[in-house]
């Protein structure tokens, strides 16, 4: 269990250093770059944790699923983006196979 903690850090480590990186300004602002740095350091030291444990394939499958919806709800939310309906159904379909692999996948089963 102590895997899928690491692997939720890692994703919210990633997604915080994302929206760093848009409020970086190109790494102009020295803030935000540095929250940059740190979110992506700390999101693959927490990835080689959770791979000690669990599949590649699983792992990064869901690392950057999960991600790459965050990303986009932080973009609709905090920089003002808009989302159509095909980049929902898009990201339910990501969202979708991530569950499938997690659930339903003996391939990528932590024993296996």
């Amino acid at each position: 269990m102590r895997e899928y903690l690491y692997l939720g850090g890692a994703i919210a480590a990633e997604v915080t250093g994302t929206a760093a990186l848009k409020f970086s300004d190109g790494f102009a602002n020295v803030v935000p770059s540095l929250v940059v740095v740190a979110g992506y350091v700390g999101s693959f030291y927490l990835l080689s944790l959770t791979l000690q444990e669990l599949p590649i394939g699983l792992v990064y499958a869901t690392w950057s699923a999960v991600g790459i919806v965050a990303a986009a709800l932080l973009g609709v939310v905090l920089f003002d983006e808009s989302i159509d309906v095909a980049g929902v159904v898009g990201m339910a379909l990501i969202v979708g196979g991530v569950v499938v692999l997690n659930v339903f996948s003996e391939a990528y089963s932590p024993a296996h």
